[in-house]
């Protein structure tokens, strides 16, 4: 008998970078070259009406090259990793059986771990778990619900964050919605596979120069401004922009609200604004070096074409 030759694994190509490197305008070249189509990894440009302080492509751009996960959910609804997970195979599968390249781009961090690794679990929690730990944070802030996770779990608390208000409550509800100690919880976790375990995931960064990016930096954000993004944001505060809070706390889109509220200044805004997109290309520097895999980092001066992304 002739052995059978092996299936060969469907390859998803990565691109990422900080904001403002110039992800968009390489992810279009690469994919027009090679009739790929695009699956976006950024955690805002899934909702409709955020446009401007996104810098979501064009129409025009999107008519270039097909684009998924874009415009998916109304602003008042709230997006999860899993759902991700879940939208981004779907579209994933169907790329691929139209015989065309993928080209996975974004740098929302959460996110783009979902090609890596597993990054969410199968533990439900109610309503109910969730309202009781709401409460014991308002009656006695972080100190009461670390000093009840602890008492849950005598065996230790392993490397969680208990200085993180949100990553403290998780842990809680977990435990008290499974009973069990979340270090178990933690290494049940660490077995399961990542989502994309399937496919072969080749990943690139672009990069650029700190005197670039900050220059680059300035310009998006006088563009936004000129684009419209105050009348974004008061359009989409009456769509109930407030009721997400990844949304309303979105560089950008909270300043504006501040300024809507009163509590900033307009001549102020351009400058909020850019101090903390810097500090979020920061933050994304250390993240795409800590936390994920091995990967080539092309200085984006040194592209001169769509091959040389993924080149080895």
């Amino acid at each position: 008998m002739t052995p059978s030759k092996p299936v060969a694994r469907p390859t998803l190509h990565v691109l990422t970078g900080c904001t403002a490197v110039g992800k968009t305008e390489w992810a279009l070249r690469w994919a027009e070259a090679f009739r790929g189509e695009i699956i976006s990894c950024d955690s805002l440009l899934f909702y409709r009406g955020m446009d401007v302080g996104t810098a979501k492509p064009s129409a025009a751009e999107r008519s270039r090259v097909p684009h998924h996960l874009i415009d998916i959910v109304p602003v008042a609804e709230r997006m999860d990793v899993a759902r991700y997970v879940a939208l981004a195979r779907a579209a994933a599968a169907q790329i691929g059986q139209r015989g065309r390249p993928i080209l996975v781009v974004g740098g929302s961090g959460f996110y783009l771990q979902a090609f890596f690794s597993a990054v969410a679990d199968e533990v439900e929690v109610s309503p109910a778990v969730r309202a009781e730990v709401a409460g014991r944070l308002a009656a006695g802030g972080l100190p009461a619900i670390v000093g009840e996770l602890r008492r849950l779990n005598p065996a230790g608390l392993g490397g969680l964050d208990l200085a993180n208000p949100r990553r403290v409550v998780r842990a809680l509800e977990r435990s008290l919605a499974t009973g069990r100690p979340i270090l178990e919880l933690a290494a049940e976790f660490g077995r399961r596979p990542p989502p994309f375990a399937d496919w072969d995931v080749v990943l690139a960064e672009i990069a650029r120069p700190p005197d670039e990016l900050e220059r680059r930096i300035a310009a998006r954000v006088e563009r936004m401004l000129a684009a419209g993004l105050v009348e974004e944001v008061r359009t989409l505060a009456a769509a109930g922009l407030r009721d997400n809070p990844s949304a309303a706390t979105a560089i950008g889109y909270r300043e504006v609200l501040a300024c809507l509220d009163g509590t900033l200044a307009p001549a102020a805004l351009a400058a909020a604004i850019g101090a903390r997109t810097r500090a979020l290309v920061k933050k994304q520097r250390t993240w795409f070096r800590t936390q994920l895999p091995a990967h080539p980092v092309r200085p984006a001066g040194e592209l001169r074409a769509p091959g040389d992304l993924f080149a080895p």
